[in-house]
């Protein structure tokens, strides 16, 4: 009998099962959106460097045009080189010595994307680096920092975004206490592949916010009306959302220079991360993006929102 009734209900627990879930999921969802609150400081733009053209360098002539002393009409680098010039081999071995080291040196460059073959300078390789902290939900005191930097920052000029990496590294590096997660990770890539790689990385951690609650991007400055940090229990009554356990701070920087990030695997490789990012000068700075979550100081993040959305930070 029990397995009549189990034959009979058996194709009906699939479709159960997957409805179970998919109710788990958003309701889930719905709960964890209230963590889901960011604020983002940003700005730059990839622009190509302009061609420059170096133009090739003058070969020693003698007067008199193509005559030589002592023999060598109008072969100046072959002939001397194989000691029919007279007195001045010696001078013209010299000078073809020269013009294959600048050759080399040339060839290399364009090998390293310094300069293309009619002496242009060609696309540079950029540099794209991510430096994310964990912090404890203690620092209240770096989320006003944050929030102050975005509402004064200059981020149409990279003078101005200088000046937000220089801050906002300062502030981490200033409460190495409230340190518990960190990653750090760079590569290098030609302008066009570097610039996609930067906005995937950015819309990736955007992704991450349900809403970006202070935003001052390219000098747009954009807050939201009123905090939505509230919730609604079964009786209808309106309750403030508890504090969360931890702020996740992330820094995106593009740089012409090549950056060398260290693995974090304690403080002092965060360290070296931030204060590596901190000191990119202003004239290298092609892009950059801050973003922290959560922006509110009585937003949430638990431990499950950031093991769930930062997989790559490490305990430190």
């Amino acid at each position: 009998m029990y397995k009549k009734l189990f034959a009979l209900i058996k194709p009906l627990l699939k479709p159960l099962l997957i409805a179970g879930l998919v109710i788990t999921l958003v309701f889930s969802q719905a709960d964890g959106a209230l963590a889901a609150r960011g604020g983002r400081i940003g700005g730059g733009s990839f622009r190509a460097p302009s061609r420059t053209y170096a133009p090739p360098s003058r070969t020693y002539a003698p007067p008199g045009g193509g005559y030589y002393p002592g023999g060598g009409f109008g072969f100046p680098f072959i002939i001397p080189f194989f000691g029919v010039g007279g007195g001045f081999g010696g001078l013209f071995t010299v000078l073809i010595f020269i013009s294959i080291a600048s050759f080399l040196v040339r060839s290399f460059r364009q090998a390293q994307g310094g300069e293309d073959g009619m002496g242009y300078t060609s696309s540079p390789a950029i540099s794209v680096a991510k430096v994310q902290v964990g912090l404890l939900a203690d620092a209240r005191t770096l989320q006003a920092d944050f929030d102050r930097i975005a509402r004064a920052a200059d981020t149409g000029s990279s003078e101005g975004l200088a000046q937000v990496l220089q801050e906002t590294t300062l502030s981490l590096m200033r409460h190495p206490e409230y340190w518990v997660y960190g990653a750090a990770a760079n590569q290098q890539a030609r302008l066009e592949a570097a610039e996609a790689q930067f906005n995937r990385l950015a819309l990736a951690e955007r992704s991450k916010f349900s809403e970006e609650t202070l935003s001052n991007v390219n000098n747009q400055l954009r807050q939201a009306r009123e905090s939505a940090l509230v919730k609604a229990e079964p009786g209808g009554e309106l309750v403030q959302a508890a504090p969360g356990e931890f702020i996740v701070v992330t820094l995106l920087v593009a740089t012409q220079n090549k950056l060398q990030l260290p693995a974090v695997n304690n403080t002092q490789d965060l360290r070296r991360a931030l204060s590596q990012v901190g000191a990119i000068p202003s004239e290298q700075l092609l892009a950059v993006e801050v973003l922290w979550t959560p922006q509110d100081e009585n937003d949430t993040l638990s431990s499950e929102d950031l093991l769930t959305e930062y997989p790559d930070l490490k305990l430190i």
